[in-house]
């Protein structure tokens, strides 16, 4: 089956067409700046590669459209026509408690995505734009599935949603733990599950999704029993530019002493602080790798906080599951720092972690990264979020 994978944010679009037979990208690219001056990329094994192009792109609708064109290009497509596209997979920020798996989307659907809206005012609109663009341009023929990034987290008990707040946020407000990364988190379980040669049902696994963006996730017997962020996606790790977890009166304390409003304080939360602020050099952890070992000591600290904030989860989720079999890492630099990797896992050897500096010398490959007498097992696993939505959808439609 040929899954079209969308990916919409509020002045952007990526994209991946993937066979879902033989998991293979046909095609993938980005629309950037729609809205103002369209910009397409265009990439496809043995074609030429269209990069950063102007086309049009007034809304989505022409964005979507310029997809399609690009995909069935006689001299550079890789599909005869439309037709050949069978389904098409969206990713979805937040499903809220409404949604708990990947579903075929109807207008029932969409209103309910309409009605999370306000618990991600800065994602879910331009998700909902994506779709209604497919529609507007593919008919009503082809069918359109929602993935959602919350969605894997609906299995968490209680104990680890709820925050202690006055229960009637939670019954009338559903102010409560969602956790986000859902869908990098599920596929690099099953992953694992597959390279330890076991069922996912008998493991304990902890997830590291570490980039820009940063979550750590317990998996008990392949189900999410707690995740780091929270009610937003703001919680958690110290990340590329968002604070991560801090006490609440640090806003009020901040607030009062400069004048800021809750808009100006969130904007300092989760534009100018994580990384960047600590170090006040960059959110590119590459950066402040070279910037620390120039004798930058802010950037030091601040990559030094964040392994030592995985580190910590690490620790709690072995607690909080009674065990772990395996820890992954995954994502940008999960994938791709083996300091930070070996950092982070070194100190964890009284939990039964032994690390081999040899296996982790390496980027972006799926292999184990322990050393072969290592009782928790450490996977780096590449992430592939396209891949994971393109088989809920294909398994739907």
């Amino acid at each position: 089956m040929k899954v079209l994978v969308i990916n919409a944010g509020s002045s952007s679009l990526k994209y991946q067409l993937l066979d879902t037979d033989n998991q293979q990208v046909l095609a993938k690219g980005l629309c950037e700046r729609i809205g103002i001056d369209g910009k397409f990329t265009y990439k496809a094994p043995g074609k030429n590669t269209i990069d950063a192009v102007d086309v049009a792109m007034p809304t989505h609708s022409e964005a979507i459209q310029a997809v399609l064109n690009a995909l069935v290009d006689k001299d550079n497509g890789v599909i005869a026509s439309m037709k050949e596209i069978d389904a098409v997979g969206h990713r979805v920020v937040h499903g809220g408690e409404t949604f708990a798996c990947s579903v075929k989307i109807d207008d029932k659907v969409m209103a309910a995505l309409e009605e999370c809206i306000p618990l991600a005012p800065l994602h879910n609109p331009a998700n909902i734009t994506g779709i209604k663009a497919c529609q507007a341009v593919m008919g009503p023929d082809v069918p359109q599935v929602a993935v959602f990034d919350t969605a894997f987290h609906q299995t968490m008990p209680p104990v680890a949603y709820t925050y202690a707040l006055p229960y009637e946020y939670y019954e009338k407000d559903k102010v409560r733990r969602y956790g986000f990364h859902g869908t990098s988190h599920k596929y690099v379980a099953q992953r694992a599950a597959a390279m330890l040669g076991k069922s996912i049902e008998e493991l304990k696994l902890i997830s590291c999704h570490l980039g820009n963006g940063s979550s750590v996730t317990a998996i008990d017997g392949g189900k999410s029993v707690d995740t780091s962020m929270g009610f937003t996606p703001l919680a958690g790790l110290p990340m590329g530019t968002r604070s991560g977890d801090l006490d609440a009166g640090i806003m009020e304390y901040l607030m009062g002493k400069y004048n800021m409003d809750i808009k100006e304080m969130l904007n300092v939360l989760n534009k100018k602080s994580g990384v960047l602020g600590v170090s006040g050099v960059s959110s590119d952890f590459r950066d402040l790798s070279d910037a620390g070992e120039k004798g930058n000591a802010r950037a030091a600290l601040a990559v030094d906080m964040f392994n030592y904030g995985v580190k910590k989860y690490i620790g709690a989720y072995a607690a909080a599951m009674g065990g772990v079999d395996a820890i992954i890492f995954t994502a940008g630099v999960g994938e791709n720092s083996a300091d930070q990797r070996m950092a982070i896992a070194s100190g964890l050897e009284f939990m039964g972690v032994k690390m081999d500096a040899e296996a982790n010398n390496v980027r972006g490959k799926e292999t184990v990264i322990s050393a072969a007498d290592s009782k928790v097992k450490v996977l780096l696993i590449p992430t592939n979020e396209e891949l994971m939505i393109a088989l809920d959808t294909a398994a739907l439609a």
